[in-house]
């Protein structure tokens, strides 16, 4: 296994925790930039991963 598929199993579940924390904070303060949440959230559970885009060293 190399290196950009440990980033890559860290970054998916970061990326969702990440979106559903932002999406929780907007709804608790109602500043609506903490809605681009929904941004993270969409590329976790699309499995979508920038870095293997740029490097095209892992799978996707």
């Amino acid at each position: 296994m190399n290196i950009f598929n440990k980033i890559r199993a860290f970054c998916r579940p970061f990326r969702i925790f990440l979106g559903i924390v932002l999406i929780i904070t907007g709804f608790i303060t109602g500043i609506a930039w903490f809605y681009l949440g929904v941004i993270p959230l969409i590329v976790g559970l699309t499995n979508f991963c920038p870095l293997c885009m740029i490097t095209k060293k892992c799978s996707i």
